[in-house]
């Protein structure tokens, strides 16, 4: 198949652990292209840089200074995982099309957004064009900017038998339906509410220099839900308010960081059990509310998707007939599904395709997403991989 190129796909997510990144073979161009992830690699963040991004998104203020050296590391910490993966390939960098990168969050309130990220330091350390800043350009049309991952859910999973869900349990839960036979402007997709970002928060706080999350689910699971401070989380007006819309705004993030509070009050089995339960039970209501068939599949990804108490709570809330699988089960390691989706979105800018999905952001009309920062003219041994 013509145009055929490697890419490198990068994305830091709200729970804020580090940078994904997959080496990804595309073959094709818009709608018609085909992915192959060839490799998976993962660079965590140093706990300063870790603790800085939460602090911001907390507070939304930080200095100046502090905000550019935030933005190098999360920078340099973005080259790493790109040099990690040529390293582990054997691919000299001449032969990778670009860098693919998110960025991190910091702010997302449309119209105003921010992925902070310096593309021109990626390009400079690594060696290779960098295509960033993706949210922006549906931003500008009236979009939600986010989310952004519909259009490679529909490219790489979109069937023309099976009513299917993709939902993906980061920080934040959010599913993309794909209607059997469906075009790409029939796709429905958002943001149904928390998924790790209350649990791990918990932990955090509980175990300090320790667990960074509740691995499986197990605390959970000996935890008995509080029902009353479900129906408080639930009756903030985000989750009954239909799509489009994302969730990372600062009133939504302020509602959260008010039920971490009183969580952080309960025995931590109980407060786990009780986060995971909003989970499960904020995506089966949106599938039964805003979705207008019911899926024949879902496919779970993300860390909460290995959460087996957030699972097993998600299917007691669905209907029987609904297969549920992991993106593993598909051949697609869980973990890499958003760097490989980073990487569709970057092939499209670099071909000048639009790939925002307006039904699913809000926005205007089809855009192309990102910004091209090119390869280094030159480049010298040492920044080789």
């Amino acid at each position: 198949m013509a145009n055929t190129r490697l890419i490198i796909g990068a994305m830091s997510g709200t729970s804020a652990d580090g940078v994904d990144g997959a080496l990804v073979e595309i073959k094709g161009e818009g709608r018609s292209m085909t992915a192959r992830c060839l490799l998976h690699r993962h660079h965590p963040y140093a706990p300063a840089v870790r603790d800085a991004i939460f602090s911001i998104r907390q507070h939304d203020q930080t200095s100046l200074a502090d905000l550019a050296t935030l933005g190098q590391k999360i920078s340099l910490s973005y080259a790493s995982v790109a040099r990690k993966i040529l390293r582990a390939a054997k691919v000299d960098v001449q032969h990778i099309a670009a860098i693919a990168a998110h960025g991190q969050t910091l702010y997302h309130n449309p119209p105003n957004t921010i992925q902070w990220l310096d593309p021109a330091l990626i390009a400079a350390e690594v060696g290779c064009a960098v295509v960033s800043d993706f949210r922006r350009a549906d931003c500008a049309v009236g979009g939600q900017g986010a989310p952004l991952v519909p259009f490679a859910d529909y490219v790489l999973f979109g069937s023309n038998k099976t009513n299917r869900i993709l939902l993906n349990l980061g920080g934040i839960a959010n599913l993309t339906y794909l209607r059997a036979g469906g075009d790409i402007d029939q796709v429905i997709a958002f943001d149904t509410g928390p998924a790790n970002c209350i649990s791990d928060g918990l932990c955090q706080r509980a175990f300090p220099g320790g667990a960074l999350y509740d691995e499986g689910g197990k605390s959970a699971r000996r935890g008995r839900v509080h029902q009353k401070l479900v129906k408080a989380v639930l009756s903030t007006p985000y989750f009954s308010k239909p799509p489009p819309k994302s969730t990372d705004i600062p009133a939504i993030r302020l509602v959260w960081y008010n039920m971490h509070r009183k969580a952080v009050t309960m025995p931590l089995d109980d407060a786990l059990a009780t986060a995971c339960f909003i989970t499960a039970r904020s995506v089966a209501d949106a599938i039964h509310n805003f979705l207008p068939h019911e899926p024949a599949e879902l496919i779970l990804s993300g860390g909460g998707s290995r959460n087996l108490t957030i699972v097993s709570m998600l299917q007691s809330l669905l209907n029987k007939n609904i297969t549920l699988r992991t993106l593993d089960e598909t051949g697609i390691n869980s973990q890499s599904k958003e760097a490989v989706a980073f990487a569709l979105l970057g092939a499209a800018t670099l071909d000048g395709l639009p790939a925002n999905v307006p039904s699913a952001t809000g926005a205007s009309r089809p855009v192309i997403l990102g910004s091209i920062t090119p390869r280094p003219a030159t480049l010298s041994k040492s920044k080789k991989p």
